[in-house]
């Protein structure tokens, strides 16, 4: 990894800007693209000013706290036990071992990747608006809506899922304790939302109260996966219960497809669970030194995540007794059903309880980003009309509470897929598909459009750019119809077992390209700046409304030469 200080971009700053003691910014300026008012900006306010927006949060988020949101949202030990129905119950113990291990190495390509976009362009927006400048003037405004609404997707279903799966994992501490009590859909759904509107009240509060919550919730996360990563081995160690190499590396196959395919189809629990790391990117504005910090936060997080949620899942792999067992518990939960099959009572009840609190936490930290993301995107009138709602900061806390109630109210719409059997399924597979989509997208344009005139942040990956892009790409591309297969084919596929991905995520996304293309491509042209500056080409910028009331630019009156990206 390296890491450059653009001191001689600093010296042409304050050349251009006519003054003489301008603060570095930790940023990449090129000849020109300076914006106004510099001398009187911090360096954030400076680097987030290059890119046409002006300061609107408090910057109380350190690298820490940003790595703290990221690493809540991601929620390794939570995301493991509501996943596990994709990954052991597809291919089994394989799926926790080196299916992990083959599917992380893409992972982090794309996280790297997504690393070098944030360090270059760290706004809100995140994946959206590094799409639309690296896309161009013709083609930018269709990347970013394409970008920002499969972003928002994942975002406003992150929440749901991960609290859907919480109150599950109560509601089978419950049938534990007493037997015979048997969760209905009506109580799950109210549990699932009741843990929703909490999170909603805690993610309206002020920037520093929720980077405080989520700091403990963090520190929680991390000291609850160790214990639960020692207390298993522990108790396995007690009796002979470890299963042989061959077991723990092999193939249960739970489909109808080939070992290959099944496998393959697993890899949506891992997708799922290391998504999280985005968080850093939506988070950007409110950190302070925001173009290391968040790459750095980025890399943290997926790197972390990696390797701790190898170490759980291998454990899992050498002490599982029966998968089919797991799977088919009249507990309704798999990770609690594994935790009776391999633990005491009264202890799995105890490590069952500590994943309830990290899903507490996760839910939180989805929260927060979905709503930064919801911001973002109401900044730049995607929304069409409700836009003008939805990016208002409350003057009180400093943080956009409108976009918060918004996201959860789709949230709480979204639970009544509870109630259409195996559909709720369909929030977690969009889970994986629209947040690699995302991810991928801007990646995808930088590899193949961009290259060389890529205009690097502080923080990049050197040689390793190109090919850490190109494996990424090839990942997400080979996955995109393998997350969408069901687990039964031919005659056994039913509609209760049907993968209703394709329909809950493709009409949407399919529905909003019309949009684009009967109406929106009129109004919206992409990130819509509300401050001066020389960032974007001049194509893309003319015709853009700015609110700022600065004099306005040569670049934004169409006039001044294009920059390189």
């Amino acid at each position: 990894m390296a890491a450059d200080i653009a001191g001689e971009d600093t010296g042409r700053r304050r050349q251009a800007s006519g003054t003489q003691h301008i603060p570095p910014v930790t940023t990449v300026f090129v000849e020109g693209d300076v914006p106004d008012q510099l001398a009187e900006m911090s360096q954030d306010e400076a680097a987030l000013a290059a890119l046409g927006y002006k300061q609107e949060f408090k910057r109380e988020f350190s690298a820490w706290t940003t790595f703290a949101v990221s690493f809540a949202v991601m929620g390794l030990l939570p995301s493991i036990a509501t996943t596990m129905w994709y990954g052991l119950g597809y291919a089994g113990p394989a799926a926790n071992t080196w299916g992990w291990l083959l599917s992380v190495v893409f992972i982090l390509c794309v996280a790297a990747s997504m690393a070098e976009l944030a360090s270059s362009m760290p706004t809100s927006g995140g994946l959206y608006y590094a799409a639309a400048v690296l896309a161009g003037p013709k083609y930018g405004p269709f990347a970013a809506w394409i970008t920002g609404w499969s972003n928002w997707f994942v975002q406003v279903t992150g929440a749901p899922s991960v609290d859907y799966g919480c109150a599950a994992m109560i509601l089978a501490a419950a049938s534990i304790m007493n037997p015979d009590y048997v969760p209905t859909n009506y109580q799950t759904f109210l549990l699932t939302v009741l843990i929703m509107v909490i999170h909603g009240c805690i993610s309206s509060m002020p920037t520093l109260w929720i980077a405080n919550f989520n700091s403990v919730g963090t520190v929680i996360n991390i000291l609850c996966l160790l214990i639960t990563i020692v207390v298993i081995p522990a108790a396995a160690m007690s009796e002979p219960k470890f299963q042989p190499n061959e077991f723990a590396w092999g193939i249960q196959n739970g489909t109808d497809w080939p070992d290959g395919v099944a496998v393959l189809m697993s890899f949506l629990a891992i997708i799922w669970t290391m998504s999280g790391y985005d968080a850093s990117f939506h988070l950007a504005e409110e950190c302070s030194n925001a173009a290391i910090a968040t790459p750095r936060s980025i890399v943290m997080t997926a790197g972390s995540g990696s390797i701790l949620g190898f170490v759980l899942n291998v454990l899992i792999a050498y002490t599982i007794q029966d998968v089919a067992a797991v799977m088919d518990s009249d507990l309704g939960q798999p990770w609690a059903a594994y935790l009776i099959q391999v633990l005491p009572q009264n202890v799995a009840l105890a490590v069952l309880a500590l994943t309830i609190v990290c899903a507490f936490s996760m839910g939180q930290g989805c929260m927060v980003a979905a709503s930064r993301v919801c911001f973002a995107y109401a900044r730049d009138d995607c929304f069409g009309a409700a836009s003008t709602v939805l990016k208002r900061v409350n003057r009180h806390t400093l943080t956009p509470v409108n976009a918060v109630w918004f996201n959860t109210s789709i949230g709480v719409l979204l639970l009544l897929l509870i109630f259409g059997g195996a559909a709720i399924d369909a929030i977690f597979s969009i889970g994986a598909i629209a947040a690699y989509v995302a991810f991928t997208v801007p990646i995808f344009i930088k590899v193949v459009f961009v290259g060389s005139r890529f205009r690097r942040g502080p923080w990049h990956l050197g040689p390793l750019s190109m090919p850490s892009g190109v494996a990424a790409c090839a990942f997400v591309v080979v996955m995109l119809p393998i997350l969408c297969f069901p687990s039964v084919r031919g005659g056994d596929l039913t509609l209760e077992d049907m993968n209703w991905t394709c329909l809950v995520y493709g009409a949407p996304m399919f529905l909003v390209i019309i949009w684009f293309f009967v109406d929106a491509h009129k109004w919206f042209k992409g990130p819509k700046i509300n401050i001066a500056h020389h960032m974007l080409y001049g194509e893309m910028i003319d015709g853009i409304e700015s609110s700022s009331d600065s004099k306005t630019s040569d670049i934004e009156r169409g006039s001044a030469k294009k920059v390189p990206l």
